[in-house]
């Protein structure tokens, strides 16, 4: 009744998932391994999982065994049709209903004749991979070979042993020996004779130097099972099986049947770390396993890493993120990328958890910076546009502080208020797995408002100084060109007087207004000295200009003294005026000008030039001048003036000569023209009556004095009348 229940159980289960893991070539199967690996979800198991493996010899039972103990669906031997091989290669499955997750593989048997008595290398190579992942090794031999000789398990446990011997640092594997058609001899009696049997196989396989007097118990934990016959008590055998299975539940727990689980590979790993082992052994190489454990660690670490990559770029929260930073400035960006970089690695944790904790750690460093470098653009760019958001917001700001209060205050106080605001901007996204340092970004952005500072400095300075240039300008072109017009005695000095006034205000006006600047003392002092030349550049300016005119200002001093009375009348030449004084006068006025105009006089150092032109032009034209050396030595026969520096010099003694000359050339036709209607003046005078004809008329009256005239006339004309 038991076992019809059993059996009714088992129906119910889930179908039974199975795949062939190598061929009887020896060919792994790695498509076959992944799609079971996916169907029994095995990569979530961790390290909560266990293999375990059948040995023994062809048809001793193996895979009845294992489908009654795990509920399997491993080929059995049909017994009507002999004993013949039925697993070829190794066939894996996954136990149904046992905790947790454990994977059964069923050998080939050993000592078959089709394989041949000397072909044991694929024996040995299933043998030494099933030692190799396997947690629970299942020997599985007949009852009457304990204690034979010639027993059938002895090649078996030989090659077993020999084949250990090539694992680098093995870990203790468990040995269940199931001994199957149990007889009526207590397993108290057989046990110590299977042990003692395992025990001289073991002493007589030879062993490498450093495991010479290593013990068995190194190398495996020893157990041992027996079970009735199923053919002939399968209810028994059944029973027995369902207790053997309940020491399966839990095995990996500590006391638990697995024992051993230092090289345990973490399920994920599963599929490639078996490969690399049957690689490995196809090539007849020893296995290094904890060499191997590290170099399963790191393939599937990497793998990892490069899943939670691909993942992280094709997340759409990235992506918009990505795409946002490339045309302005996110706000939050640093704790969301933070919060996505956290989840990858996370996942990554759980992932690689159970793998090798150096390994882990190293490639978990190598994601992290390789997620790093995938941020980092945009981090940059992020930082970019604050940098460029914040200097534009400064220069707004700037410019209206400028107008309410001083410039330097205003820069300072800018300044600061818009640096912390990029300090905030950057702490908003800064990424908490990395120490980015966005220092130079800021160092960057104050070299830019430093240089707007500068620049608007220079221009608001510049417009100062032009504004105060322009005032000065106005304050002495039109006076400075007067005071030259009426060339006097006083003209330079009412110049230089001018200039120093106008300056003076100019240049302190200037200095209240750049002192919110706060200048430094070279700046300042070079500014107002630039205002006090541009003042003496203006009086020279407008000094040349008028010295280009000098000889239609000579003409027109002339003309106007000489046409002109004192009353500023026109003059009528009547010949009572003194022309030639009249001229003199005139033209040592026009002289004077020449004299004012022929240098630049702003320092009160003295010169000669007046005296020289008076010497040259005036007293030597003097008929009565006989001084041989002021005839014999030009004084204007020289390009320079004496004392005069030739920067400050207008128009030379040479040019003096020859605009003089041309100005007495141009102006001897106003001077003809007045003798000339003098001299008219004065014939038109000879018409007139004698004074005492004047004085008759004026005490007679005209009439009676043209009466009278006539009566003289007539007295003449009788007389020569009488004398003719």
């Amino acid at each position: 009744r038991t076992g019809a229940l059993q059996r009714n159980l088992h129906e119910m289960e889930d179908p039974c998932l199975s795949t062939q893991l190598i061929d009887g070539d020896g060919v792994f199967n790695v498509s076959g391994l992944e799609s079971f690996m996916k169907e029994v979800k095995l990569a979530e198991c961790g390290l909560s999982y266990a293999v375990v493996s059948i040995m023994g010899p062809q048809s001793s039972g193996k895979s009845t065994l294992l489908n009654h103990l795990f509920r399997t669906n491993f080929r059995e031997m049909d017994a009507f049709r002999g004993r013949s091989q039925t697993t070829k290669g190794i066939w894996m499955a996954k136990a149904q209903n046992i905790e947790p997750c454990t994977l059964v593989m069923d050998l080939e048997g050993t000592d078959g004749r089709e394989r041949g008595e000397d072909d044991t290398a694929f024996e040995k190579q299933s043998a030494l991979f099933a030692l190799a992942v396997s947690d629970i090794v299942l020997i599985n031999m007949w009852c009457h070979d304990i204690g034979r000789e010639q027993a059938a398990n002895k090649p078996l446990l030989k090659t077993v042993f020999q084949v250990m011997m090539r694992l680098f640092s093995p870990r203790k594997t468990t040995m269940l020996f199931v001994i199957r058609d149990k007889s009526k001899t207590p397993l108290e009696n057989l046990e110590p004779i299977l042990r003692e049997d395992i025990q001289k196989i073991w002493d007589g396989v030879p062993k490498p130097h450093a495991h010479k007097d290593t013990p068995l118990s190194e190398f495996f934990n020893v157990q041992v099972v027996a079970l009735n016959s199923y053919e002939e008590k399968e209810e028994l055998f059944r029973e027995q099986v369902s207790n053997l299975r309940d020491r399966f539940q839990q095995s990996i727990a500590p006391g638990g049947l697995a024992g051993d689980r230092r090289g345990v590979v973490p399920a994920s790993g599963f599929s490639f770390s078996s490969q690399q082992f049957w690689k490995v052994i196809k090539e007849n190489k020893d296995l290094d396993l904890p060499a191997h454990k590290v170099m399963v660690a790191t393939v599937r670490c990497e793998e990892i890493g490069y899943e939670k990559v691909a993942t992280f770029t094709a997340d759409e929260e990235w992506q918009q993120f990505e795409e946002a930073v490339q045309s302005d400035y996110v706000p939050g960006f640093g704790k969301k990328i933070s919060s996505l970089l956290d989840r990858c690695l996370s996942e990554y944790d759980m992932e690689a958890i159970y793998f090798d904790e150096g390994v882990r750690t190293s490639k978990r460093h190598q994601l992290e910076s390789k997620l790093l470098q995938l941020v980092n653009p945009a981090y940059q760019s992020l930082l970019g546009h604050l940098r460029t958001r914040t200097l534009e917001a400064f220069k707004e700001s700037f410019d209206k502080a400028v107008e309410k209060e001083g410039f330097a205050v205003a820069a300072r106080d800018s300044t600061q208020i818009f640096l912390e605001k990029f300090d905030k901007g950057s702490e908003d996204a800064t990424i908490q797995q990395v120490n980015w340092d966005p220092s130079k970004v800021k160092d960057k952005l104050k070299r830019d408002i430093e240089a707007h500072v500068v620049s608007v400095r220079a221009t608001k300075l510049s417009e100062l100084c032009a504004t105060y240039e322009g005032k000065l300008t106005k304050a002495l072109a039109e006076p400075v060109e007067a005071l030259l017009d009426s060339a006097s005695e006083d003209t330079w000095p009412a110049i230089r007087k001018l200039l120093q006034r106008e300056t003076t205000a100019a240049v302190s006006g200037l200095e209240s207004a750049i002192s919110t600047f706060e200048l430094d003392e070279a700046t300042e002092k070079e500014l107002l000295l630039r205002l006090e030349n541009h003042g003496r550049s203006v009086v020279e300016s407008k000094a040349r200009e008028e010295a280009a005119r000098i000889l239609i200002r000579m003409k027109d001093r002339f003309s106007t003294l000489f046409s002109r009375d004192a009353d500023s009348m026109p003059r009528v030449w009547t010949g009572k005026e003194d022309i030639k004084a009249i001229t003199k006068t005139a033209r040592s006025a026009s002289m004077k000008l020449l004299s004012t105009m022929a240098a630049i006089r702003l320092e009160e150092d003295g010169d000669n030039i007046d005296t020289t032109l008076s010497l040259a032009l005036v007293d030597a034209a003097r008929p009565g001048t006989t001084d041989r050396s002021i005839q014999s030595l030009d004084p204007l026969a020289s390009s320079s003036w004496e004392r005069v520096p030739e920067e400050r010099t207008l128009i030379s003694p040479v040019q003096c000569k020859s605009l003089w000359r041309q100005f007495k050339a141009e102006t001897e036709y106003t001077v003809t023209q007045a003798i000339a209607a003098q001299e008219a003046n004065k014939r038109n005078n000879n018409w007139l009556p004698p004074p005492w004809a004047l004085a008759a008329m004026a005490v007679l009256g005209f009439n009676e004095f043209m009466t009278l005239l006539r009566y003289y006339f007539l007295l003449c004309t009788e007389t020569c009348i009488s004398f003719g």
